[in-house]
C-alpha cells in the first residue's frame, strides 16, 4: 500500500483531519470572500445504516467505513455575531463533531507592538483591514464530541491545496467555542 494522497488527502490522515480537509477544498471551491459556513459531522457508517436515501444522495459508499461526513448547515443569520450565533447551538446526539469554515484578516505577531491604544473593535478592524502586513485567511476549524480537534489554514497569497496549514490547535478560541455547542 502506497501513502499517496486521495483527492489530495493523506491515506494516513485522522478521520475529522479528512473531514476538515475536505470542508476546505469545498470551501476553496466556492471562491474567496464567502460567509461563514457551518457543518454538522457525522458517523458515515452510521448515517448510511439509519439514512439509507440520505446516505445515497451524499454519495457515501461501503468504502466510508471509519470516516466522517460534513453535512452543511443552514446559512449564519447575517448580522448575528459568530460567538452569539454559536452560543444558541444544541446538535442532537447523531451529531458527532461540527465544523465551521470562517474568512478573517490576520496579522502576523511583529504587528501587536503597533496596534495604537483606545481602538474599539470597529476601529480595530478598519486598522487591520488597512496595515500593509494583513492576510486574508481561511479558517477551517472541527470539534469532536470527544474532544478531538483539528484545523486547516488557507492563506489568499497561497491559495493551493498543497499550502493548506494542519494542525490542532492553530485557532483554539474557535475549536473552545465550538466544543461549547455540544456542553448541555
Amino acid at each position: 500500500m502506497t501513502n499517496n494522497p486521495v483527492d489530495g488527502t493523506p491515506l494516513a490522515a485522522s478521520p475529522l483531519t479528512r473531514a476538515v480537509l475536505e470542508i476546505d477544498e469545498y470551501s476553496a471551491g466556492l471562491g474567496w470572500d464567502q460567509p461563514a459556513r457551518l457543518f454538522a459531522l457525522v458517523d458515515s457508517a452510521k448515517l448510511r445504516e439509519q439514512e439509507p436515501a440520505l446516505a445515497a444522495q451524499l454519495g457515501i459508499d461501503d468504502d466510508a467505513a471509519a470516516s466522517l461526513t460534513p453535512v452543511e448547515q443552514d446559512e449564519i443569520p447575517a448580522g448575528t455575531a459568530l460567538d452569539e450565533f454559536l452560543a444558541t447551538i444544541a446538535w442532537p446526539d447523531a451529531v458527532a463533531g461540527c465544523a465551521l469554515t470562517v474568512e478573517r484578516l490576520m496579522l502576523p505577531p511583529s504587528a501587536e507592538d503597533s496596534v495604537p491604544d483606545g481602538l474599539d473593535e470597529k476601529q480595530l478592524a478598519a486598522w487591520v483591514a488597512e496595515h500593509p502586513d494583513r492576510q486574508e485567511v481561511r479558517m477551517t476549524v472541527a470539534v469532536l464530541r470527544d474532544g478531538s480537534r483539528e484545523s486547516a489554514l488557507r492563506l489568499r497569497e497561497k491559495d493551493a491545496t498543497s499550502e493548506v496549514l494542519t494542525g490542532a490547535s492553530l485557532v483554539p478560541g474557535l475549536a473552545d467555542a465550538l466544543a461549547a455547542t455540544f456542553e448541555a
